[in-house]
């Protein structure tokens, strides 16, 4: 009875070590991390590796390498090796039949890791976590600022069209807000969203654009008049000017 109460805790053990680092990975994909990136970094953090983000980096280059060093991660954060150590220690001294109770530990491990790798048992846990997390925390996706320069003078900003509004009733090719410096990421309508429309899209009144550019140029895309030839004209000496300052630093 002892050896199966003690068999039944590792794994109780080994289970909840992979839910945790389950849900520190979705956590971090929440902030924006790509999946590969936010496991691995759920799995250092929940092992206390002390991986700076360079040897991360390094660490997830290739899959091999990220696979190999998640598994061993693992095992050492819940001690499993030395777990089945002392088991088998104290079966052998109880006189029980280590060969079945190490069938019982290798079996148990089994399958929890089928669990955990099962694509329907992700599919119906991970929306499970992202709800509990969403209604528990406030987690801020941070990189996709660092990520679109954010910090600087990059902005991701909301443009609401009204009626006769110069943005209003063409498509998107035909603003042509590129040559300006600005993309166009997406397009609120209603209560739906259009996300990455395509070049012959076209906007209507009440429509919100949401857009990527600099901060002072969606400033004044939002409040150029109809018309307004002149400042569409220096927006586009402006954004050749960058083209030709950006330029200038990849040829160095």
């Amino acid at each position: 009875m002892a050896a199966t109460y003690s068999i039944l805790s590792l794994l109780i053990i080994f289970a909840l070590s992979l839910l945790i680092v389950r849900t520190g990975s979705i956590a971090l994909e929440m902030t924006g991390l790509s999946p590969d990136v936010a496991s691995f970094q759920a799995t250092s953090a929940f092992s206390g590796a002390g991986y700076t983000t360079e040897e991360a980096e390094q660490a997830i280059t290739t899959v091999g390498r990220r696979k190999t060093v998640k598994a061993l991660i693992r095992l050492g954060s819940i001690g499993l090796l030395g777990a089945i150590s002392s088991l088998i220690l104290s079966f052998t001294r109880t006189g029980g039949d280590d060969l079945l109770n190490l069938l019982y530990i290798l079996g148990g491990a089994g399958v929890i890791i089928l669990f955990a790798r099962s694509r329907w048992f992700n599919r119906l846990v991970t929306p499970l976590i992202e709800w509990a997390l969403s209604e528990t925390t406030e987690l801020e996706i941070s990189d996709y600022a660092q990520l679109l320069g954010l910090q600087r003078e990059y902005r991701v900003a909301e443009v609401e069209i009204s009626e006769g509004d110069w943005l209003a009733g063409g498509s998107i090719s035909e603003l042509d807000l590129p040559r300006e410096g600005v993309l166009i990421l997406g397009i609120r309508r209603d209560d739906s969203y259009i996300g990455a429309p395509q070049p012959d899209t076209e906007t209507k009144p009440d429509d919100t654009l949401v857009l990527y550019g600099k901060q002072d140029r969606l400033k004044e895309l939002s409040d150029r008049l109809s018309g307004d030839a002149e400042a569409r004209e220096g927006a586009v000496e402006d954004h050749e000017e960058t083209l030709e300052e950006q330029k200038q630093l990849i040829e160095q």
